[in-house]
């Protein structure tokens, strides 16, 4: 098990820099001079509350070029289009995957499009980055990471797992790795989100388009980050879900940014209300297949406020693990009830993650010079809808399921 993420690819090419004298030195002993942008991107939701500030980042990177952007808002695109400077704008997905001049494809939509969509750029050799939850269920899921892991040439793809390159997550990697918490008995996580009490419905509570609501939305984060630290997978899951929040104004196909804005206009109109159709509050216990046993809360219910305890807890044989990035505090506690804080490494961002992770990950790849290294991928991505498709059946089922 490596210790750190990405340990083997950093030293190579992590960072912006680090990629241009990878690329160089490469280039250098081929006795040719500097290509074109080894990332020529074209964006799917190019307009939406990811999308947006995964184009700003790309813009910062020397080694990537926005080619095209889709969206399905015509109204955004053409000030998006003048940003990035991109050849091609379009409402037609396709139209972005089948561009000729587009070789790594950000696929950026709601849950229930990107099935298609991601198996149309595995037709077409696009290299990917593709969101979580991947695909509506697990079938969808495994479909997509089959014809990635059997693609010849090798094609990149990347799942963004952000909560993997939280500092403090990091440090409980190494601490589990180094065996100082013994075998893990039980863990414990927190994602609670509250969404402002008079924000709007988005896609994101409407299950035509979302794959199970908070549970997949968050909990695909919370579960990756758990099985990545402790080595562990989940075996069977026995979930309770809910609809916490009350009834929210429905102002149509609105996005999650300007649905956050709309709380603090003082001029706004609201639409008809009605509560969401999704869940916005779940509690899940697993079992893992090394006999430990994991519970996790997920909310987004606006009154089920962060803060009030640790994120994470590792329990293991020798000692227990606090983990919680809104202080930065990793703190590890003996049996005999002895604290001593670990480290302080308070969340300050990310910064850009193109140039700090996913292109240093994946350029030797898109270059046809695979290396052998870790970052999350559409097998991660499978992996978690197991997870979270047990959790949402469980809800319904009312017992456990098995992943």
């Amino acid at each position: 098990m490596q210790i750190n993420l990405f340990a083997r690819v950093l030293p190579l090419v992590g960072g912006a820099g680090r990629i241009r004298g990878w690329t160089e030195a490469r280039l250098s002993a081929k006795g040719t001079a500097m290509p074109d942008p080894i990332f020529r991107v074209g964006v799917l939701g190019a307009t939406g509350f990811i999308g947006s500030p995964y184009r700003a980042e790309i813009r910062e990177c020397e080694e990537a070029q926005v080619v095209a952007i889709c969206a399905r808002r015509e109204d955004l695109l053409a000030q998006a289009a003048e940003e990035d400077g991109a050849e091609l704008t379009t409402t037609d997905w396709r139209r972005v995957v089948e561009h000729p001049g587009v070789n790594f494809v950000i696929v950026a939509t709601p849950d229930a499009l990107h099935h298609e969509a991601v198996l149309a750029c595995a037709a077409r050799g696009k290299h990917l980055l593709c969101e979580k939850p991947v695909g509506m269920n697990a079938m969808e899921a495994g479909e997509m990471w089959k014809l990635y892991r059997d693609a010849s040439p090798a094609l990149a793809h990347f799942v963004p797992f952000w909560t993997r390159m939280v500092r403090v997550f990091e440090i409980a990697r190494e601490i589990v790795t180094a065996g100082e918490l013994g075998g893990i008995v039980s863990t414990v996580f927190r994602w609670q989100n509250p969404r402002p009490a008079a924000m709007p419905l988005t896609w994101r509570d409407n299950p035509d388009l979302s794959s199970a609501g908070t549970i997949a939305d968050v909990g695909s984060h919370a579960y990756d980050a758990v099985r990545w630290i402790i080595g562990a997978e989940a075996i069977e899951v026995l979930a309770h879900g809910e609809t916490l929040t009350p009834s929210k104004a429905d102002l149509g196909a609105i996005n999650l940014g300007e649905a956050l804005d709309w709380v603090h206009d003082e001029g706004k109109e609201s639409g008809s209300a009605r509560q969401g159709g999704t869940v916005d509050y779940a509690s899940l216990s697993c079992r893992y297949d090394n006999g430990g046993v994991g519970t996790y809360l997920l909310s987004h219910a606006t009154f089920l406020r962060k803060h009030l305890a640790p994120e994470l807890e590792l329990h293991g044989t020798k000692a227990s693990l606090s983990v919680d990035r809104w202080s930065g505090d990793v703190v590890l506690v003996t049996p005999d009830q002895e604290k001593r804080l670990v480290e302080s490494a308070p969340d300050k961002g990310f910064g850009n993650r193109f140039s700090k992770w996913v292109f240093p990950a994946l350029a030797p790849i898109v270059c046809g010079e695979p290396v052998e290294g870790e970052h999350p991928n559409l097998e991660d991505g499978w992996i978690a809808q197991k997870f979270t498709d047990a959790a949402s059946q469980s809800v319904e089922a009312g017992r456990w399921i098995s992943t």
